[in-house]
C-alpha cells in the first residue's frame, strides 16, 4: 500500500556558496547556526571558529563527514571549505588508486567520468548529515568562462564554480540554495555626463542569470546583502524579511520622506533619473543602497529640506 505524505517537509538545508576571492564566503558561513568547519583549504586561520583537523586525503575527508553524521549533537551546520580543494583530494585519490599520472591518462573523458562518480561519495556523505538534521554548507571559489552564443555575435563572461565540468553540475543539483557572492558596482553619472563606477558592496545573488549560476527554492529576492541576517529565517532564526520595497516604504513613512524627496536625492547621487518611480528601482538597489544606507539618506534629505526652508 502506498504511503502518501502531504504538506511541507521540514529538514536541514543543503547550501552552496561560491564567489570571487576575498568576498567573505567563509565569514558568512561562520555566522550560520552552531557551525563546524572542515577546513580542506586551510583558509580559516583568521576566523574564530570551531574546525576539524585539516584532512590530508579523500578517505580522511569522507570519514570526517561520516563521523559528524553519527554525532549530530556536535554542530547544527557543517561547513566544507572548499569544494574545489575537496575535488583535488578526490583527484589525487583516483590517480593513486589507478596508478595514473594525470586525469587525462585514462583516455578520452574516462578519467573525468570516474572523478564524477567518486565525487558522488561526498554527496552521499553530506546527505547523511542532512538526514541527521545537520545543515550542510559547501563553499567554493569562482572562475570566469567566456561564453559565445552560436546564433549571435560577441561573447560574455560567465561566473561558475571552480570545479570540473563533470563535478560542478552534481553540486548544483544537490543544493537547495546556490548563492553567488560578488562585489556589486553601481555606475553613476558625473557632472560632465561620464560614467563612474562606485560602491563595491558585497552582495549575494539567489537566482540564475546569464552571468552566473544561482538558485533558491524559498522565494528569496534576486539580490541580498552579503549578511547572514538576510537568510536567517530559512534556518528558523528570526522572521522572514518583507519585500525590499515594502520595507523602504515603511522607513519613508516613519521618517516623513516623500517620493519626490527620495527620487531627487537618488538622482542627485547619479543613480537614476528623477522621473524614475521608486517602484521601478531594482530590488538590488533598494536592498543594497536605499535600505543599507537609509539613516544617512534620511538625515541628508532632512538637512537639505531644512536648509532650503530657512533660505526660502
Amino acid at each position: 500500500m502506498l504511503n502518501i505524505v502531504t504538506g511541507i517537509i521540514v529538514r536541514a538545508l543543503k547550501v552552496v556558496i561560491y564567489g570571487v576571492e576575498g568576498v567573505g564566503k567563509s565569514t558568512l558561513a561562520s555566522q550560520f547556526p552552531n557551525p563546524l568547519f572542515i577546513d580542506v583549504e586551510g583558509g580559516t586561520s583568521q576566523l574564530n571558529v570551531r574546525r576539524l583537523q585539516r584532512p590530508n586525503t579523500w578517505t580522511e575527508l569522507l570519514s570526517m563527514i561520516a563521523e559528524v553524521a553519527k554525532t549530530p549533537e556536535i554542530c547544527k551546520t557543517l561547513i566544507l571549505d572548499t569544494c574545489d580543494w575537496a575535488e583535488q583530494l578526490c583527484l589525487e585519490h583516483i590517480l593513486a588508486k589507478y596508478n595514473q599520472s594525470s586525469i587525462e591518462s585514462f583516455g578520452y573523458g574516462k578519467g573525468y567520468q570516474i572523478l564524477a562518480e567518486e565525487f558522488g561519495q561526498l554527496i552521499t556523505a553530506m546527505n547523511a548529515c542532512i538526514t541527521a538534521g545537520i545543515n550542510v554548507v559547501a563553499l567554493a571559489h569562482s572562475k570566469q568562462r567566456k561564453v559565445e552564443l552560436p546564433d549571435q555575435t560577441g561573447a560574455y563572461d560567465h561566473y561558475e564554480m571552480k570545479l570540473s565540468r563533470q563535478v560542478s553540475p552534481i553540486l548544483k543539483e544537490w543544493a537547495d540554495l546556490l548563492l553567488f557572492c560578488n562585489f556589486e558596482t553601481i555606475l553613476i553619472t558625473t557632472e560632465n555626463k561620464t560614467k563612474k563606477a562606485t560602491g563595491g558592496r558585497r552582495v549575494m545573488y539567489t537566482s540564475h542569470s546569464p552571468v552566473f549560476d544561482a538558485k533558491n527554492r524559498h522565494g528569496l529576492p534576486e539580490v541580498l546583502p552579503l549578511e547572514y541576517r538576510a537568510i536567517a529565517h530559512l534556518f528558523g532564526d528570526g522572521p522572514a524579511p518583507g519585500k525590499p520595497i515594502d520595507e523602504l516604504r515603511s522607513l519613508m513613512t516613519r521618517d516623513g520622506i516623500t517620493d519626490e524627496q527620495l527620487r531627487k536625492f537618488v538622482s542627485g547621487k547619479g543613480h537614476y533619473p528623477e522621473e524614475t518611480a521608486i517602484a521601478d528601482y531594482p530590488e538590488g538597489f533598494i536592498t543594497c543602497w536605499c535600505l543599507k544606507y537609509w539613516d544617512r539618506i534620511a538625515e541628508s534629505i532632512t538637512q537639505t529640506e531644512s536648509k532650503e526652508t530657512k533660505e526660502g
